[in-house]
């Protein structure tokens, strides 16, 4: 008897914890994807977007992922005259990745990112450990996300 009592309050316990668990994410919508990288190729010295004033062509854009020499998927969003590249693939899971922005097969500049992707109280979300631009001067606009990179 006390056996039995014994199994089903292990039972009972186990339960009650396990519903507890499952339930606590019950209702709960929060998904947040990665912060897509966007990038403005502009004259270093007149500041100039390169893609509006007709210097480069967006047919001439290549991203290339160093590690594997495969090309990266990327979009360009010419509404504007906002003519920007933009990666939306980093950061949906946790990576590292080195990619050189190329025009016309010429190395504009090397992006690299460390990106883990965390599940915390319910929510996915990515935190970027490291991001460095290398082969050329930038400024970010902290309150777009825009990478401006000065060209030469």
């Amino acid at each position: 008897m006390r056996k039995a009592l014994i199994f089903l309050v292990f039972v009972f316990a186990t339960t009650t914890w396990s519903c507890d668990k499952q339930d606590k994410c019950d209702g709960v919508d929060c998904f947040t994807p990665p912060a897509p990288f966007v990038f403005e190729l502009v004259d270093k010295s007149t500041g100039e977007n390169l893609f509006t004033s007709g210097v480069f062509s967006p047919e001439d854009i290549n991203i290339v992922n160093i590690d594997d020499h495969s090309n990266v998927e990327f979009q360009f969003i010419d509404e504007n005259d906002f003519n920007v590249i933009t990666i939306h693939s980093i950061g949906w899971k946790t990576q590292t990745v080195t990619y050189s922005i190329e025009i016309s097969s010429e190395s504009l500049f090397t992006l690299f990112v460390d990106a883990v992707r965390l599940s915390e109280n319910c929510c996915a979300f990515t935190r970027y450990n490291e991001i460095e631009i290398y082969g050329s001067e930038f400024e970010l606009n902290e309150l777009d996300g825009v990478y401006k990179i000065l060209v030469e």
